[in-house]
């Protein structure tokens, strides 16, 4: 079995590509992070993060410090 405690889902309000510039210049940012993206087009504009090293409330910390919701989907 897989383990995938590496691949990090996050319900956000992320919906325009403005909105996605501004993340995208956190991650880009972040060496613990080794890809990422962002489902616009689902309701909940879900946000995948793979980080083996970043937990999820840091992944949390830095999206709402920039003023959106991010809440981890379970």
């Amino acid at each position: 079995m897989s383990n995938f405690d590496h691949i990090h889902l996050f319900k956000t309000n992320i919906r325009t590509e403005k909105d996605k510039r501004r993340v995208q210049f956190i991650f880009n940012k972040r060496i613990e992070v080794q890809d990422w993206n962002i489902d616009q087009e689902d309701e909940d504009c879900v946000l995948r993060v793979i980080s083996y090293t970043l937990e999820r409330n840091a992944i949390i910390k830095l999206i709402t410090r920039k003023g959106y919701f991010c809440a981890e989907l379970i």
